[in-house]
This record gives C-alpha cells, sequence and structure tokens, in this order.
C-alpha cells in the first residue's frame, strides 16, 4: 500500500548532502513540480520520493563510527600527536581540522555534542571521496564501507592508489575481497610505540570487513524463486526490478536468477560510471503470456530460456544515447540499440555454454 502523507521541504534540507540518489530524486522533484499541484507532489508515494529514500538508499555507516569511536576515544580538550609530540592536533573523536578548514590547535576546547558532530561530517566527507575513488565501492555492501571508512579515517581517504598503499589498492582493484583483511592488518606502523594499538584497530576492521564479505556472498547463493521482491541481487539492484514487481514475472527457475544476477553485475558497472544514478529497468523477465502480449518476438531473450535473459534499462537523469554508446563498448554479450525507444537492451544467449562465453550480438530496434 502506498503512502500518500505529505513531506516538507524542510526535512529534504536537514537530510541533503549532495549524495547521488539524492541529486537525481531533486531533478525528478523539480520536473513533478512543473506539471503538478504543490500539495500533490510533496507526498511520500510519489516516484521522486522513491528515489530519495528508498532506490538510492545511503549506506548505513553506524559500524564506522563505533569503529572510530573505539580506537579514538573522545578528547574535549586538544591533544598533540603520539609519533611528532606536537602538529598535528587533535580533538573530539580524532578530529584534526573544523569544519571550516582551520587545524586544531593546542588549548582548543569542545563540547561532546560538537565532538559527535565533526566526526559525522567527517564520515560523510571520506564516504564521498571513497565513492568516487575506490573502484567497485557501489558493489560492497555496508560492512565492507564501513571498515574502509575507518581505515581512512585513521591513515587518510586519499590512500587508495597512493606511494604505501600498494597491496590495499591492489586487492581494491583486482576485488580481491578475501585478501583485504590481511592487507588492512599491514598498515599498523611497525616498531613504534602505537603498532600494537593500530594493530588491534586493523583487526577489527578486518573482522568487519570479513563479516561483509560473508553477508554479500550468502545473499548471492540464497536467492529462491520464492523470495521477496526486496531481496538484493546485487547492492543496488532488487530481485523485484526484473520483475517489474508483479507477481506474475516472478522468476520460475534458479538458473533464471543466476542469469539475472550475471546481468544486475554488469548494471552496477553502469551506474558506477554515470555518477551511481538509479538504475531504471522497464522490462527484465517476461514469461510466454507476458511476451506475447507485450509483442515479444518468439525467441526473446526476455523469456529466460537456460542460458538466455535480458534487461531493458536506462540511467536516471542520464542522456540515454551515453548510456547505450558505453554499453556498446563494454558489454561483450547482447545489446539492443532501443536508445530512440527510451532504453538499452542488454541480454546474454550462452546456448549452453558459461554465461561469460555468450557471443557478442548487436541490432537496431
Amino acid at each position: 500500500m502506498s503512502n500518500p502523507a505529505p513531506i516538507k521541504l524542510e526535512a529534504l534540507f536537514k537530510y541533503f548532502r549532495a549524495l547521488p540518489h539524492q541529486q537525481a530524486a531533486i531533478q525528478e522533484l523539480e520536473l513533478d513540480l512543473q506539471c503538478n499541484d504543490y500539495c500533490e507532489v510533496m507526498r511520500r508515494d510519489r516516484p521522486w520520493f522513491k528515489t530519495w529514500s528508498q532506490d538510492g538508499k545511503q549506506a548505513d555507516l553506524k559500524l564506522a563510527r563505533l569503529l572510530i569511536k573505539e580506537f579514538e576515544g573522545c578528547h574535549l580538550s586538544a591533544y598533540p600527536d603520539p609519533l611528532s609530540g606536537g602538529d598535528p592536533w587533535t580533538i573530539g573523536y580524532g578530529t584534526t581540522r573544523y569544519s571550516g578548514g582551520e587545524p586544531v590547535k593546542r588549548g582548543d576546547k569542545i563540547t561532546v555534542i560538537e565532538a559527535d558532530m565533526l566526526l559525522d561530517l567527517e564520515i560523510d566527507r571520506i564516504e564521498r571521496k571513497l565513492r568516487t575513488s575506490v573502484p567497485a565501492w557501489s558493489e560492497m555492501i555496508d560492512e565492507q564501507k564501513c571498515a574502509l571508512i575507518s581505515f581512512a579515517y585513521n591513515l587518510g581517504s586519499g590512500f587508495y592508489g597512493a606511494a604505501g598503499f600498494e597491496t590495499i589498492s591492489r586487492c581494491l582493484r583486482d576485488k580481491d575481497w578475501t585478501g583485504v583483511p590481511a592487507a588492512l592488518e599491514l598498515y599498523r606502523n611497525p616498531g613504534t610505540n602505537v603498532e600494537a594499538g593500530l594493530l588491534r584497530r586493523r583487526k577489527a576492521e578486518a573482522q568487519v570487513w570479513s563479516k561483509g564479505v560473508e553477508q554479500n556472498g550468502s545473499a548471492a547463493t540464497a536467492l529462491s524463486v520464492d523470495a521477496p521482491f526486496s531481496a538484493h541481487l546485487t547492492p543496488n539492484i532488487s530481485l523485484g526490478e526484473f520483475a517489474l514487481r508483479e507477481e506474475r514475472r516472478r522468476f520460475d527457475r534458479p538458473d533464471q536468477i543466476k542469469t539475472a544476477m550475471y546481468l544486475a553485475t554488469f548494471l552496477e558497472k553502469v551506474r558506477s560510471a554515470f555518477g551511481n544514478k538509479p538504475i531504471v529497468i522497464t522490462s527484465g523477465y517476461r514469461p510466454p503470456v507476458v511476451n506475447s502480449a507485450v509483442g515479444g518476438a518468439r525467441d526473446s531473450e526476455h523469456l529466460y530460456k537456460p542460458g538466455c535473459g535480458a534487461v531493458d534499462f536506462y540511467v536516471s537523469g542520464v542522456d540515454i544515447k551515453q548510456v547505450q554508446d558505453w554499453c556498446d563498448k563494454y558489454w561483450p554479450h547482447s545489446v539492443g540499440y532501443g536508445a530512440s525507444k527510451g532504453f538499452v537492451h542488454l541480454g546474454v544467449r550462452a546456448n549452453g555454454r558459461d554465461l561469460a562465453q555468450a557471443p557478442r550480438i548487436r541490432w537496431d530496434y
């Protein structure tokens, strides 16, 4: 059941942090306001609010906050760096600069509320930085993101690709998820008076990361044809999206879900390439009755016969021709040029082979 309760602009401004899904929602809101009455538009059952609150759901970073608070501790008076004995001076939960950029100085004092505010601002800043610098960030689930945010809070948000961080950068670049915990433990300043404390922190971060890897892997293998539509194939794409949230379009076989996961994994790459703006699926699985009713081809990839599958989609707020050109370049299987009709068709025809070995096919609609 939809929720028609009104939403106030003040609430949006309160939580607006210029995140990609929020920016996409604002664009949809502006278009809605151009065509409809304000009172009608400012309801929770409008498409723009769905983008704001669900399709682009912000990561839950509470584990990052807990990690940081545990190992940084809260100091309401400025204290010197433990290695240098002086600069950089630190306050609160490891804050070295205030929100305006001014450095913390000897003698500074703050309240607990100010310390929490500075912590939240810094976590948000780090998350924005890592989202744009770390490959496959959008494929990670919250626990993995939280482990890296704690790591970056301690060692700097520009660590990826920087000198001295070759091992962790390689693991993240190559998606060597199981290698990340050991890589994290390398960064502990061996031989210094802070090594023992840093090693405890790295182990805690590694434990949170490993929990995320386990959950991500189990989610990918545990889906069944009876799973709720809210279950995720990948971090940002749900099972229900491939069925347009219609029960008559629900998958019938486990191999169809495997094919959908293969397609959804590439859609995550598309999403990342275009600023993490929401993917909107317009057609996924079409059982024979549905396929016939919509005029689909008798051998349509949308029928999800064994080893085959397809998805039609667009990226919210992005030129569809740009998306089509990008997919044409990077998707090695079937691409239907449907930009003139408002969508891109991605498909796979494995014909009994491994999905990754499906042939390259192109056609116009």
